[in-house]
């Protein structure tokens, strides 16, 4: 269990968490590189946040810190990189309009769910599904592959990136659709408990 008393000798304990606002610090960053169109820099620190995303919950584990805010933030920061680059990449003519309305529409839906759960039934947590993680692999792998093109043009690279954007559309449907089943099946427990919307 987090200890904040602890956290206060141990300076380490907060390093996941200085690790998850160094990787929103990069967002700005990134974005710049690629609207200047450098896409080498711009594939190194999207490698470079993707580490730190890796690392502070690996570090999160070795140091038994699981804080509340890291809980929040890492989500946070993962959208927040994933949203700026599909935004700043579709800008740029590299990823489909359709692609980025569809995994927008999506985070929009998740989120005004998650916000009804909370209203109706005080409910907090919304854990992601096995779908939702497979469709962020694949967000990730497509705008890898589409920073990676911009400057290695390989035929190979070509065809990730074209399978990552047709997975990506694909797997954006499907976790939506499941998120909402479950969203379903938690309300209706609910309801079948007697528990009544506040």
């Amino acid at each position: 269990m987090y200890d904040e008393s602890t956290s206060r000798v141990n300076p380490l304990r907060t390093a996941p968490n200085l690790l998850t606002l160094a990787r929103i610090c990069l967002v700005p960053i990134l974005v710049a590189a690629v609207m200047e169109g450098n896409y080498r820099l711009g594939f190194v620190l999207f490698v470079i946040a993707g580490l730190t995303d890796a690392l502070d919950g690996t570090l999160a584990r070795l140091l038994k810190q699981r804080s509340m805010l890291g809980q929040y933030l890492d989500p946070v920061a993962d959208k927040l990189l994933l949203s700026a680059l599909f935004l700043v990449l579709m800008h740029e003519g590299l990823i489909p309009v359709t692609v980025t309305v569809m995994v927008f529409g999506r985070d929009v839906g998740i989120l005004l769910v998650a916000a009804i759960l909370y209203a109706a039934v005080g409910r907090r947590e919304f854990q992601p599904s096995i779908f939702g993680k497979a469709n962020t692999l694949a967000q990730v792998s497509a705008v890898a592959a589409v920073l990676l093109y911009q400057f290695e043009s390989l035929r190979w690279i070509g065809a990730v990136r074209e399978f990552a954007l047709k997975a990506t559309m694909v797997l954006t449907i499907v976790s939506g659709l499941h998120y909402a089943w479950i969203a379903s099946r938690r309300n209706g427990t609910h309801a079948s408990n007697g528990q009544s919307p506040r």
